[in-house]
């Protein structure tokens, strides 16, 4: 006879907020439209630059960046956004221009994006990257046509602080780039001091470890080598030793499993979380048309949950699994 099925699945932790009065009041402050206005408003909504070939700019960058900050936390296309914000100013008797739908979309190319960060001191990274499907004509050829290989996604690519979940850099690529090639941008965005670097084994490459001799030669560096993986220096040479390789050794000597346990690589779950958050409030698509726009609607939004983070995040504990006797 064949053996039956097991069906029991593991159990399931549960886990309490500890701070829940103050991360109920932060969520309900992610809908306040003035967490989203800049205080020195009216001063710095004007273009105030170097002048421009031609026609020159009416409106500065903070200004761009607030109104797609609000179209994106409020998921409102350009036309919404132009309508929404010169409503908003028309209440609280701003007497500002809005930029309308046409100049988000053009301006939206180049916009430099600043991720508002709060870290100091020395700081622990964790790196992953997921898939972000784009609408358009790709889409309509999928509803139409069933599925293509041609169709295309764009990929993210983040930098997480674990302990306090802050993204600390960001790149948006065609989902062709390899994840071990955007380590070089995304090390140069980080001034402060890294500790330990987290990452699954599409980073296992020398092009990664090349970067983190550059900008992070002190990180305790856990990225596990894939199972095939062979020493790149041997033991035998004068040269001092690869972190890589010693993480290959301490592999083999513990278990894959037991080696990830001791070195605290599970950090790098951390980096999963923050794509959660992200896909979970901003959705899982980009709405742009042009990568250089894509670019900056993701940007944008992680800088929105930057903020959001900043407003307050729960603390949370383990407190039995379901399943267990109480």
């Amino acid at each position: 006879m064949p053996k039956r099925k097991n069906t029991q699945s593991h159990p399931k932790a549960l886990y309490r907020v500890r701070n829940w009065k103050e991360y109920d009041q932060a969520l309900v402050q992610r809908g306040s439209i003035t967490i989203w206005l800049s205080a020195d408003l009216e001063k710095s909504w004007q273009y105030a630059g170097e002048k421009q070939r031609g026609s020159q700019f009416e409106y500065s960058a903070q200004a761009l960046t607030i109104m797609l900050t609000i179209k994106s936390v409020f998921h409102l296309p350009n036309r919404a956004t132009e309508g929404f914000v010169r409503s908003i100013f028309e209440r609280l008797k701003v007497h500002l221009r809005v930029p309308d739908h046409t100049t988000l979309s053009r301006r939206g190319k180049d916009l430099e994006v600043v991720l508002p960060k709060k870290a100091s001191g020395h700081i622990d990274l964790v790196m992953d990257s997921t898939g972000l499907k784009i609408y358009g004509e790709g889409e309509w050829k999928v509803r139409t046509h069933g599925k293509s290989k041609r169709r295309t996604w764009r990929k993210l690519h983040l930098g997480v602080e674990p302990d306090s979940g802050e993204i600390e850099a960001v790149e948006l690529t065609e989902n062709s780039v390899d994840d071990a090639k955007m380590a070089d941008p995304m090390l140069s965005q980080i001034d402060q001091p890294i500790d330990h670097l987290a990452a699954d084994g599409s980073y296992d490459k020398r092009k990664v470890y090349d970067s983190l001799r550059r900008h992070a030669p002190n990180a305790t560096v856990l990225i596990p080598p894939r199972k095939n993986a062979h020493i790149w220096q041997h033991g035998n040479t004068k040269a001092e030793r690869l972190t890589r390789d010693e993480n290959l050794r301490a592999i083999r000597k513990l278990g894959r499993s037991a080696w990830k346990e001791t070195s605290g690589y599970h950090m790098r779950s951390l980096a999963e979380t923050a794509m959660f958050r992200f896909k979970t409030i901003f959705g899982d698509h980009l709405s742009a048309r042009l990568l250089e726009t894509q670019t900056t609607q993701a940007k944008i939004c992680c800088a929105a949950l930057n903020q959001m983070t900043h407003l307050g995040m729960p603390d949370s504990y383990k407190v039995s699994c379901t399943g267990e006797d109480a």
